[in-house]
């Protein structure tokens, strides 16, 4: 690792998915839970913008439109039908902001080469869908040598049974932390 890696962040804060218009199969559970989630994760990234060892980073899906940026899905998830949970974890124009095509946020992104770059080898997971989208990128992390820490309440899902499923496999074939 460089210097410059060195004496920057240790750890990436991922915000996943939280730009939802939800208006999709399994849409109302999932904003059921994710308003449970919405302040606690509002408050960790407000924590991490002032922690100077946290790197605040997005990754969404961009919902199958490869023309959308960054502005396109923040209005779409305004517009949407829950905009109380995406209006306090808009992302400012200045955070990285990767847009993601699959469950995993390293799947077809350039998120694994930002993290090497920055020398960010920790990633806290959060946002949605904890037994979907968090647990696939929780697993490429791991096969990816990264440290994986997932907030439980900073994270929603749709299935609470399968959501605790997630938890285990996380920790326990993972390695990862969950706070």
């Amino acid at each position: 690792m460089s210097d410059a890696a060195s004496a920057g962040p240790a750890a990436a804060l991922l915000v996943v998915d939280m730009l939802n218009p939800y208006d999709h199969e399994d849409a109302d559970a999932l904003a059921e839970h994710a308003a449970q989630v919405v302040e606690a994760l509002a408050d960790l990234i407000s924590r991490a913008r002032e922690d100077d060892d946290v790197e605040l980073i997005y990754v969404n899906d961009n919902m199958g439109d490869f023309a959308a940026t960054r502005h396109d899905l923040v209005r779409r998830a305004l517009d949407g039908r829950r905009p109380e949970l995406v209006g306090p974890l808009v992302p400012a124009d200045e955070l990285p902001f990767i847009q993601k095509i699959r469950h995993s946020v390293f799947y077809g992104t350039a998120l694994d080469h930002l993290l090497r770059q920055r020398g960010l080898s920790t990633v806290i997971l959060t946002g949605q869908v904890t037994e979907q989208c968090i647990l696939y990128s929780a697993l490429d992390a791991y096969v990816r040598h990264h440290e994986v820490v997932v907030p439980r309440d900073a994270v929603a899902h749709i299935h609470e049974d399968l959501a605790e499923a997630a938890f285990q496999m996380m920790e326990r074939n993972m390695g990862a932390e969950i706070a």
